[in-house]
C-alpha cells in the first residue's frame, strides 16, 4: 500500500452516530490495478442503518438551530482539511478505485469544489415576500431544511459523488447518512474522519458501509423520519428506490445512467473536437455517467477526424497501474466490467463494425482494456444502445443536422450530451433540440460546482451543484401573516 502522511485517514470501521465501529462481518477491498485484496472494511446491517437515523433525529434540532453562518463555517473548515490532505485522499482513491493518481488528485479537487461552493451558497437560501392584495396581510415564503436525509453513492467517483450530496445537505441544516459503494468505501470513511475533525456534531453524519445495499436502503425507505433520499447509480436500481420512496412520500433525487452523444458538425474545429473527445471518453477509463458513449460525426469530416483520433490515442494514451508514472488510463473496476466491454466490442465487430485501434483486453492485467476506436458502427448495435462504461469510441456518421439530432435523441436516457460547431445559429438550434439535462458546446467537460448537474427522462430527476442543487435539500414554507392592518 502507498505510504500516507496521515495513516489515520485509512479507516476500516463504520462511522455510526459519531462513533467508529467494527462489525460482525467485513468487506474485502480489492485494488483493481493488481486485482488483489489489501484490506477489509466493516460491513453494517439494518441495525446500524436504523441507529444512524435515531442519532440523526436526536441531533437534528441542534443542527437546524445553528445559523447558516455557523454551519457554513464548519464546511469551510472541512474544505481546508480536504485541501490539506489532498495527496492522502488521492492515494486512497487510486488504491481502491484504480484511476491514475493524477486523475485521483483531480477528483479530490473537484469533490472539494462542492464543499467550498456550498460553504458559501448555504448563506443564500433566500425566500420571498409576495405582494398581497390585502393590506392587512403579508405573504412570506422561505426555505427550511428537508430534515433527515440519506445518500447512496457509486464506485466510479467515490469522493465527488459524496460531497455533491453531503455539502448542500449540511449547509441548509439537514442531517445525512451515507451508504457508500461496496467496492470503494475507504474514500467515504476518510471524508467522515475529516467531517469529525471539522467539528460536525456527532450524529449529523454517518457512513454505513455494507456488502448488502438492500439491508441498508430498506429501513431507510420504510422510515417516515427519513425525508429525502439521494441516489447516484444505475437506472434499474433507481427505479426500485423511486418506487420504495413512494411508500413514505419522500423527496428523492436520482442521477442515473446515461448514453451521451458526441456530435461533430462539418463546420467544427476538428482539432478541438478531437481534444474534447479524448477528455469526454478516456477520463476515468470511460467509467462515468457523463462519458461520451456515441460519436456522431458529419460524413464530410469523418475520415479526417478518425485519423486524428487514431494518432492521438496511439501517441498519448498510456495504460497501466494507477500509481505508475505517466499512466493516463488505469484499469476498469473489475473483471465483470472488462467482460462487458469485451462483449459489446465483439458483438459490434461480428455485425460489421471495424476496429481502428485496440479492441481487446490489455496485457497490463485482468482488469485492463485497450483504448479502442471503432468505425462502421450501427445505431442499433448494443455498443451504442448500452452504456459502455469503458474506453471505447464507436463512431457513426450523418448527412445533415436533422439526422444528427434524431440519432442523438434516439435513446431513453437524457443526462449529458456534447457537440462541436462554430456556426452560432446552429449552436442555438442544436442546444435547444437535444433532449438532455446538460449540453456541452465545444467542450468535452460539463461538470462544475456552480452549475446544475442532472438529467431528464430515464437519467433521473433533481439537480446537484449550483443554487438549484441547494434548493433540492430544502422545503418551501408559505406563511400568510394577517392582522397587520
Amino acid at each position: 500500500m502507498p505510504e500516507l502522511a496521515d495513516p489515520s485517514l485509512m479507516r476500516t470501521q463504520a462511522f455510526v452516530a459519531g462513533e467508529w465501529r467494527d462489525a460482525d462481518e467485513t468487506i474485502p477491498i480489492v485494488d483493481p490495478g493488481k486485482n488483489e485484496p489489501f484490506t477489509e472494511v466493516a460491513s453494517c446491517t439494518a441495525a446500524e442503518a436504523e441507529e444512524a437515523i435515531d442519532a440523526a433525529e436526536k441531533v437534528l434540532p441542534e443542527w437546524q438551530e445553528k445559523t447558516a453562518e455557523d454551519r457554513c463555517a464548519i464546511l469551510a473548515e472541512l474544505h481546508q482539511l480536504i485541501r490539506d490532505n489532498e495527496e492522502d485522499l488521492a492515494k486512497i482513491l487510486t488504491l481502491e478505485h484504480g484511476k491514475p493518481l493524477d486523475q485521483a488528485r483531480g477528483e479530490i479537487r473537484y469533490a472539494n469544489s462542492f464543499v467550498k461552493w456550498f460553504a458559501e451558497e448555504g448563506r443564500r437560501a433566500y425566500g420571498d415576500l409576495i405582494p398581497s392584495a390585502d393590506a392587512a396581510k403579508r405573504l412570506l415564503v422561505f426555505r427550511q431544511p428537508v430534515g433527515i436525509t440519506v445518500g447512496i453513492t457509486p464506485w466510479n467517483f467515490p469522493s465527488a459523488m459524496i460531497t455533491r450530496k453531503l455539502a448542500p445537505a449540511l449547509a441548509v441544516g439537514c442531517t445525512f447518512a451515507l451508504k457508500p459503494a461496496q467496492k470503494t468505501p475507504l474514500s467515504a470513511l476518510a471524508l467522515a474522519a475529516l467531517c469529525e475533525r471539522a467539528g460536525v456534531p456527532a450524529g449529523v453524519v454517518s457512513v454505513i458501509p455494507s456488502s448488502s445495499a438492500s439491508a441498508i436502503s430498506k429501513p431507510w425507505l420504510e422510515d417516515f423520519r427519513v425525508r429525502k433520499l439521494s441516489f447516484t447509480g444505475s437506472t434499474e436500481i433507481g427505479k426500485k428506490l423511486y418506487e420504495g420512496a413512494g411508500e413514505t412520500i419522500k423527496k428523492i433525487s436520482l442521477e442515473l445512467g446515461g448514453n451521451a452523444p458526441f456530435l461533430v458538425f462539418d463546420d467544427a474545429d476538428i482539432d478541438a473536437a478531437v481534444d474534447g473527445i479524448m477528455k469526454a471518453k478516456f477520463r476515468n477509463a470511460g467509467q462515468s455517467c457523463v462519458a461520451a458513449n456515441r460519436f456522431i460525426v458529419s460524413k464530410a469530416i469523418h475520415d479526417e477526424l478518425v485519423e486524428k483520433l487514431k494518432k492521438r490515442i496511439e501517441d498519448e494514451v498510456v495504460v497501466g497501474y494507477g500509481f505508475d508514472e505517466g499512466v493516463t488510463l488505469g484499469p476498469l473496476i473489475d473483471e465483470v466490467a472488462v467482460s462487458k466491454v469485451e462483449r459489446l466490442v465483439g458483438q459490434a465487430t461480428d455485425a460489421g463494425a471495424e476496429v481502428v485501434v485496440g479492441g481487446k483486453r490489455h496485457d497490463a492485467g485482468l482488469n485492463y482494456f485497450q483504448p479502442t476506436l471503432m468505425t462502421g458502427v450501427d445505431p442499433k448495435m448494443d455498443l451504442t444502445c448500452e452504456e459502455i462504461f469503458g474506453p471505447v469510441i464507436p463512431v457513426m456518421s450523418f448527412e445533415d443536422e436533422s439526422e444528427a439530432i434524431r440519432m442523438a435523441n434516439d435513446t431513453p436516457f437524457g443526462l449529458a450530451s456534447y457537440f462541436y460547431s462554430q456556426d452560432l445559429a446552429r449552436v442555438w438550434r442544436v442546444s435547444e433540440a437535444l433532449e438532455y439535462g446538460m449540453v456541452g458546446v465545444n467542450t468535452g467537460l460539463v461538470s462544475n460546482a456552480a452549475a446544475p448537474f442532472g438529467g431528464i427522462k430515464a437519467s433521473g430527476q433533481g439537480r446537484e451543484g449550483s443554487r438549484y442543487g441547494l434548493e433540492d435539500w430544502t422545503e418551501l414554507k408559505y406563511v400568510a401573516m394577517g392582522g397587520l392592518g
